[in-house]
């Protein structure tokens, strides 16, 4: 006779959900995030709830959250078998999403979804946001992966995740000090990172009929290697000079204008100079494959520009040399002016 576990077991797996998998892959996300732990960190790992500790040495902290998934790339990993990097992706965007208020991640909580996926391909996932959270100090202080059949085709997955940071209340970065004369300085994405890839599939594999192991075009890479480039991290590059910055705009879906308009304060308007900047080789194939007009593209993608900092001319030469020593490169692309809040680009 069948023990009536292990019945309720199969007739589950049957139904879709693996939960002899589910345990094997929680075992290794458990040391996923036991290594990720910092000395913020308190509870147990496994708990109902993920513990951080607020650092000590804030007058009046104030935390600053931020969720965010990282769209169809996920469609890309999944065709190229690549699971760990959009667990980073996931990481270093959120990060950047609170470094712009000039907050320092503390804690990060992920969450997959999915169906039929193995116990690689999850732990893969989680494992790559638990390096994330590594290579920034922040602890990976919980999570969930739920198993969905029905609801997710089998083999496909979702993936997002929620930060905490924290920032001095009189630290804290709004815009609010962006003024005319200020000077906008470009730092260089490493790709498409987490927006536009709805699009960008669409032109390579639908309009272009390229495979993921193609070359592509002049980018010196794979069509894998192009799509599945890691959204960069710029705390390296802001972090010794965030103070003298006045405002700091990631640049994501909505493109250059769209994010750049969000620290605008009343009465300034942004002036956007393209030619300061050369269209990485990803953006200009992207953009002739798929027909794609110079609006919508401005819309659509970051054009190679992952982050624009807002300062005093003054201090563009610190702030150059700071993200030079990073490995990050940067360039003036255009300054603040009195205006409605408006962001324009030059010559058209």
């Amino acid at each position: 006779m069948t023990e009536p576990g292990a019945s309720a077991a199969t007739e589950y797996a049957a139904a879709g959900v693996d939960l002899a998998r589910a345990d094997a892959a929680k075992a290794r996300i458990a040391h996923a995030v036991a290594g990720s732990r910092t000395a913020l960190s308190i509870g147990a790992v496994g708990a109902f709830g993920g513990m951080v500790r607020v650092p000590a040495g804030y007058r009046s902290p104030v935390l600053v959250m931020s969720t965010d998934g990282v769209g169809t790339k996920v469609l890309v990993a999944l065709q190229a078998g690549r699971y760990d990097t959009v667990g980073e992706d996931l990481v270093n965007h959120s990060v950047n999403d609170i470094l712009v208020h000039g907050a320092t991640p503390i804690a990060f909580m992920d969450y997959v979804a999915g169906a039929g996926l193995g116990v690689d391909e999850l732990a893969g996932i989680v494992e790559g946001v638990a390096r994330g959270c590594r290579a920034h100090g922040m602890a990976l202080a919980g999570g969930e992966t739920a198993q969905m059949p029905g609801l997710y085709e089998d083999g496909h997955f979702d993936l997002a995740g929620t930060i905490i940071g924290v920032v001095e209340e009189t630290k804290a970065l709004h815009g609010e000090e962006v003024a005319p004369g200020d000077v906008l300085l470009g730092y260089a994405s490493t790709g498409l990172h987490t927006n536009g890839y709805t699009l960008a599939r669409r032109v390579l594999f639908d309009r272009m009929s390229l495979a993921l192991d193609d070359r592509l075009g002049d980018t010196g890479t794979s069509v894998a290697d192009a799509l599945l480039a890691v959204h960069r991290s710029y705390v390296p590059s802001v972090r010794p000079v965030i103070e003298r910055m006045h405002g700091i705009a990631h640049i994501t879906g909505g493109g250059i204008a769209g994010n750049l308009a969000r620290i605008l304060p009343a009465g300034t308007a942004a002036k956007v100079d393209p030619a300061s900047w050369d269209l990485p080789p990803l953006f200009r194939i992207l953009q002739q494959g798929g027909e794609i007009s110079t609006g919508e593209m401005r819309e659509v993608f970051n054009l190679g520009v992952g982050l624009i900092a807002v300062l005093p001319p003054d201090a563009v030469g610190a702030a150059q040399q700071a993200a030079a020593a990073a490995g990050v490169t940067t360039w003036v692309m255009g300054d603040i002016v009195p205006g409605d809040g408006a962001v324009t680009f030059a010559r058209g």
